[in-house]
């Protein structure tokens, strides 16, 4: 029987007869393992450890066991491949496979947003590959507006993400997010731009809110909890009660009743 278990990130484990193979990115970090004893009663489950292929010299022969990847010349960021032999009728549990996943170690060399939106920055020490969040600080806090995924080099990567401005001030950065929402972050950059801000009317009677240009928005109601989200010139409303809520668009929040 072929069973994958898929956890968050890079981390893979995976059991197929007698092997248990755990893959991702080394972090500087070691493998733990719990090691049940044998069905038959007599020694332990695990009995072989390969990293990449190589057999290790890890003390295998106990209840619990450390596989020393610090021992194996590994740079951060390689992608490393576990494979722990046992015998039939049990099975060895790592403890923690998420230590080889991705973490948001990126170093910002450089950042800069010209007046056209174009974003691009430069980086070093990436540990592995995460995506990129673009935000923007609008509506009093960060606002995801794109994604570049990462190249995960501990050497200089180059990237580049092209904006829709917004009137006035556009303040951004870009984050990362890896295990346990561990959360890393670039300086902010700003540009101030010659973009119209948008206007809008409530129409009452079609129950929609009709804006004089396209514009991202949000809708909250008056307890904080997001009731619609999207991008376009109207916001079909007829969904909400009646009662006061706000309305986010461009870089401002305003509002209105139903």
């Amino acid at each position: 029987m072929l069973l994958f278990i898929f956890l968050a990130g890079a981390t893979i484990l995976k059991a197929d007869g007698q092997v248990l193979t755990v893959e991702g990115q080394y972090q500087n970090k070691n493998l733990y393992v719990s090691n049940a004893v044998a069905s038959s009663g007599v020694g332990f489950c695990a009995y072989e450890v390969r990293v990449n292929g190589e057999l290790t010299t890890d003390e295998v022969n106990s209840s619990a066991f450390e596989i020393d990847l610090s021992q194996l010349s590994l740079t951060p960021g390689e992608p490393v491949t576990v494979q722990i032999k046992h015998r039939d009728g049990c099975a060895p549990k790592v403890l923690n496979p998420t230590v080889l996943k991705p973490q948001p170690t990126f170093k910002v060399e450089d950042i800069k947003l010209n007046e056209d939106g174009l974003l691009t920055w430069t980086t070093s020490e990436e540990s592995g590959s995460l995506p990129y969040n673009v935000e923007v600080y609008k509506w009093n806090k960060w606002v995801k507006v794109g994604e570049v995924q990462g190249d995960g080099d501990a050497s200089k990567n180059s990237y580049a993400f092209k904006l829709t401005l917004i009137s006035g001030e556009n303040k951004v950065r870009v984050t990362q997010r890896g295990n346990l929402n561990k959360v890393g972050s670039s300086q902010s950059v700003a540009v101030v731009s010659k973009v119209d801000r948008p206007t809008w009317k409530y129409e009452a009677d079609k129950k929609k809110v009709v804006f004089s240009k396209e514009t991202a928005y949000e809708i909250y109601d008056k307890f904080g909890q997001a009731r619609i989200k999207g991008y376009g010139k109207e916001i079909d409303i007829s969904s909400l009660a009646s009662d006061e809520y706000f309305l986010c668009y461009d870089n401002s929040v305003e509002s209105f009743n139903n």
